[in-house]
């Protein structure tokens, strides 16, 4: 609210909403944005309650490779702990074009890969170590499915920089947990 300041009259879209309504952190956004009726939010997986627990939002199942939106139909686009998950660099690259492509501004967030302990795993240190070697270490420890890159592929400001084309507006925020920069927050306008 505070960097992209919307107004009642602002549409957005939520890209990444999740169907697991029993975390606290579960689709943050909907329950706090006060103009429901200007919310649109999409996932690969059902999250269609989300129309029910919140009335007026509407909920739209589609992949974040192709959008089904026309171009700018929305005033800001809203994508928190997605882009970590869309694969590599250049699926994450397409990903974040297709945002920018159906809407003005964006915010989007994504853990800091260079925080000393993983979110995911809960394990400290080893993401540091070359992609390769922190896969096949996650593989050993019987955590296979975070060790394949389209489940998880972390990114460093300056790698999240570099996926947006220049002509666009960029900011970055670096929000801090323990006075270290736990997760990169991208924003702006298209």
């Amino acid at each position: 609210m505070e960097f992209i300041t919307p107004t009642p009259s602002c549409r957005i879209l939520d890209v990444g909403v999740t169907p697991d309504h029993t975390l606290i952190e579960s689709n943050f956004f909907e329950r706090f944005y006060p103009y429901k009726k200007q919310l649109v939010t999409t996932s690969i997986e059902d999250a269609s309650y989300l129309e029910r627990e919140y009335p007026g939002c509407v909920f739209v199942r589609a992949s974040g490779e192709t959008l089904p939106f026309i171009d700018d139909a929305f005033d800001i686009v809203f994508c928190s702990a997605v882009l970590e998950h869309v694969g590599d660099y250049a699926q994450q690259r397409v990903f974040v074009s297709e945002l920018l492509r159906v809407s003005k501004r964006f915010f989007i967030t994504t853990p800091n890969r260079w925080f000393p302990v993983e979110f995911h795993t809960i394990l400290p240190f080893i993401h540091w170590l070359p992609q390769h070697i922190h896969q096949a270490i996650l593989r050993c420890i019987g955590l296979g499915f975070w060790s394949r890159t389209e489940n998880l592929n972390l990114l460093t400001s300056d790698k999240l920089i570099d996926l947006f084309p220049p002509e666009v507006e960029l900011s970055i925020y670096k929000y801090r947990l323990l006075g270290m920069p736990s997760n990169l927050v991208a924003w702006g306008k298209c």
